[in-house]
């Protein structure tokens, strides 16, 4: 018997490391999850969420080892439409980690104008800047409403210039005329007495529509194109980072009253407060230990031999992306990113090229592969009605905004379901996106008269359903161009 343990791991893991584990969600847990937001594909959500959980438990390992454990890529096979990048999405969301889709189509092998493909890991970083700067401004979110009141306050009740003078000098309020220091003194109380009372009144909301003047900070449009040896690139270039801060910060005055001014100054401040070394080291950690890389349409890159031309989009494009998924050094504008353990979930409908047609060494790297259904015509019942996000619900509550009492029976439900199911096996099968284009169609007429209905009451049967889309439905050559 062979035993597996190695013997740097502890036999039983410390009480913080249980505590660590218990604290995220297990397979069964994060399937449940999905499960309200995505109907079927048990195969894949399971993949995903085994990938999931094993971040968790790699956090967990000896350090030596820790660097060992190599995230497992998964490739999902099936048509368009049928969840593959909702499941990404949605894991990502679960997990809090940095997330990008990207399609692997609009890359081009390196000497060719074209995305270069370590942009991929540069948004990733980008998206994982945005979620750390957002959780630290959680943290100083007080210390910078505070601040904002203050500012708001300067600006509704401004410090008289003679009392600002004694408050800046350097003797402070003491003065050898004991006349003169006692009115300025009580010049001093009275004016902080009045502030008071204006704070009073700021807090309790009397004063959001006064309107004030304010300087607030101007950020020009940061994003300028290149074109770089590797293709075309879009860089985020600050002139004041790197001028060292000699270029004066540009500011706009504008009117605003204080209900408009109060996020302007809160997003302002919490920037200042915020340390930007932390924000920037924290990402490339989440980057690299949580990121996630979703790469569509894969079967679109899966030729191995090019007929005509130069193969600027396959075979290519395979060999760039191989070492960003086997791991490297990416240098983006906060530093260099190791992908090693950046978890890449590929995906593509694989009809015509197979998995088997990419190269062999980007194989190896996708170990685990998932066939997703075609969706069924109880699938679409399903869609349209259980998740949180269901089409049904959407539907019914924008027609509620505009005061329309709306209902779809069961029996609606399942006729829509029969008709985009029908749809897709005589055209092109786009899955659940069929349902979009019908309910489209089938809410048009509601939805143009809606503002003249308002208080009514509206019933969608099956009777409604046939009356506005079997015509259409039947009409085979109408419905290539309609649904």
């Amino acid at each position: 018997m062979i035993d597996a343990t190695p013997a740097t791991t502890p036999a039983n893991p410390s009480a913080d490391e249980a505590t660590f584990l218990s604290s995220s969600l297990t397979p069964r847990e994060i399937v449940a999850e999905l499960d309200r937001y995505i109907v079927g594909q048990a195969r894949a959500k399971r993949a995903v969420a085994i990938a999931l959980r094993n971040r968790s438990r790699r956090a967990m390992l000896p350090d030596d080892m820790r660097d060992e454990v190599m995230p497992k890529n998964i490739l999902m096979i099936g048509p368009t439409g049928v969840g593959k990048t909702e499941i990404a999405r949605r894991l990502a969301r679960l997990a809090n980690a940095p997330f990008v889709k990207v399609e692997a189509s609009k890359y081009t092998e390196v000497g060719y104008v074209g995305r270069d493909v370590e942009s991929m890991i540069r948004d990733l970083v980008e998206t994982a800047v945005v979620l750390v700067k957002a959780s630290h401004r959680d943290e100083v979110r007080s210390r910078a409403e505070a601040a904002v009141e203050d500012r708001l306050l300067d600006a509704l009740f401004p410090t008289p210039p003679s009392i600002r003078e004694e408050m800046d000098s350097e003797s402070g309020w003491e003065s050898d005329d004991a006349e003169g220091a006692s009115d300025a003194d009580a010049a001093r109380k009275r004016f902080q007495r009045s502030r008071e009372r204006m704070r009073v009144r700021l807090r309790s909301g009397d004063l959001e529509d006064r309107t004030i003047d304010l300087e607030v900070q101007v950020r020009p449009a940061p994003f300028i194109e290149l074109l770089t040896p590797g293709g075309v690139e879009e860089m985020d270039i600050n002139l004041k980072e790197l001028l060292g801060g000699m270029m004066p910060k540009q500011t706009r005055r504008r009117r605003l009253t204080v209900a408009e001014a109060r996020p302007i100054l809160l997003d302002e401040l919490s920037d200042q407060l915020i340390d930007m070394d932390r924000v920037v080291s924290e990402a490339i950690q989440r980057t690299e230990d949580h990121g996630i890389i979703f790469l569509d349409e894969m079967d679109k890159i899966a030729g191995r031999e090019s007929r005509s031309g130069p193969d600027v989009s396959r075979e290519g494009v395979q060999r760039d992306i191989l070492p960003i998924v086997e791991g490297c050094a990416v240098t983006t504008k906060y530093g260099t990113v190791r992908t090693d353990h950046v978890l890449f979930i590929a995906a593509g409908a694989f009809h015509v090229a197979k998995p088997s047609d990419l190269i062999p060494e980007l194989q190896g790297r996708f170990p685990l592969r998932v066939e997703l259904n075609s969706l069924t015509e109880q699938d679409f019942c399903r869609i349209l009605t259980e998740p949180r996000n269901a089409l049904v619900s959407q539907y019914v509550a924008l027609m509620g905004t505009e005061g329309i009492d709306c209902t779809m029976t069961r029996d609606a439900v399942e006729e829509v379901a029969a008709l985009a199911f029908q749809v897709n096996e005589r055209t092109e099968n786009i899955g659940a996106r069929r349902l979009h284009t019908i309910m489209e169609r089938l809410f048009e007429e509601v939805s143009f008269t809606a503002p003249e209905r308002r208080g009514e009451s509206v019933t969608i049967d099956r009777d409604y359903v046939r009356r506005e889309l079997s015509d259409i439905v039947r009409d085979e050559d109408l419905s290539r161009y309609i649904l």
